[in-house]
C-alpha cells in the first residue's frame, strides 16, 4: 500500500484514482480547510463521505477535532460510522503533552472496533508505543524529522524492524513529505506507505527528460507520416 494522496480535493483524488495508484488518501482540519471545506462538523462529514465513497475500499483518514479524550472517543465513532472505509487519526499526545490519547488509541482499536491512525509523530519510539497500544497506522512526519536536523530513513528503518520484531499489526505511514526523492527512499527505508500532496505525485510522475523525448517522438512520427503522403502519390502514378 505504497502511495496514499494527501489531499481533500475531489477533483485530485478522482484524477489519480482512476490511474490506479493510490491506496488511500489523508486528510486533517487544515487540509479540509485549505479545500474550502466549511460549514463546521456538517461539512467535514459531507466532504469525507464523498471521498470515501469514491475511493471505497481504500482507506480514508479523518482526524478528531478533540483533545478532550471522551469527546474524541464520541468523535471517532461517529467517524467511522461515516463510511466502512474511514480510518481515524488521533495524535499521540495533547498539545502540552497530556498522555491520555494513547488510552483513547486503545480504546478505539480494542474497545470500539474503530481503526486508528496516530499522527503526528516524530520518532521511532512515539510510533512503537502507538503501535503497542492497537494503533492500525503509525504515522512519522519524515520531513519535519529531516527539519530538525535527523535523518528520517534511520528512524524508519528502526522502527520496521521492531515491528516486524514485535509482531505488531501497525503499518508505518511517513508522511511530510517534501521532495520527490523522499518517496522511494522512506518506501526503501521500510515505510508501508508514504503519503504526498498531488504536485509532488505530478512531479513522480512527470519528468523533463521524458517530456523531451515524447515530444521528439511526435516531431519524428509527423515527419514519417508526411514522408509517407507525399511518396503515396508519387507510387499511385
Amino acid at each position: 500500500m505504497p502511495i496514499f494522496l494527501d489531499t481533500g480535493n475531489l477533483t485530485e483524488i478522482e484524477r489519480y484514482h482512476k490511474m490506479g495508484i493510490l491506496r488511500g488518501v489523508t486528510t486533517n482540519p487544515t487540509i479540509l480547510l485549505k479545500e474550502g471545506v466549511t460549514g463546521g462538523m456538517p461539512g467535514i462529514e459531507r466532504r469525507s463521505r464523498e471521498i470515501a465513497g469514491l475511493i471505497a475500499p481504500l482507506p480514508l483518514s479523518v482526524e478528531v477535532t478533540t483533545n478532550d479524550p471522551a469527546q474524541a472517543v464520541d468523535q471517532a465513532r461517529t467517524f467511522a460510522r461515516w463510511a466502512s472505509n474511514i480510518v481515524v487519526k488521533v495524535t499521540v499526545h495533547g498539545p502540552n503533552g497530556e498522555l491520555e490519547n494513547m488510552q483513547v488509541i486503545h480504546d478505539l482499536e480494542t474497545r470500539h472496533n474503530v481503526r486508528v491512525n496516530v499522527t503526528a509523530m516524530m520518532s521511532a519510539q512515539q510510533c512503537f508505543l502507538a503501535a503497542m497500544a492497537g494503533a492500525t497506522y503509525v504515522s512519522i512526519f519524515g520531513g519535519r524529522v529531516n527539519n530538525m536536523g535527523y535523518n528520517a530513513c534511520a528512524e524508519i528503518t528502526k522502527l520496521r524492524k521492531l515491528l516486524d520484531q514485535f509482531g505488531l499489526k501497525a503499518q508505518i505511514i511517513v508522511g511530510s513529505t517534501r521532495e520527490v526523492l523522499n518517496v522511494v527512499e522512506w518506501l526503501e527505508a521500510g515505510a508501508h506507505i508514504v503519503t504526498v500532496v498531488p504536485d509532488l505525485l505530478k512531479g513522480m510522475i512527470v519528468h523533463p527528460y521524458t517530456k523531451e523525448t515524447v515530444q521528439m517522438f511526435l516531431r519524428d512520427a509527423a515527419k514519417a507520416e508526411e514522408a509517407l503522403r507525399i511518396q503515396l502519390p508519387i507510387a499511385a502514378e
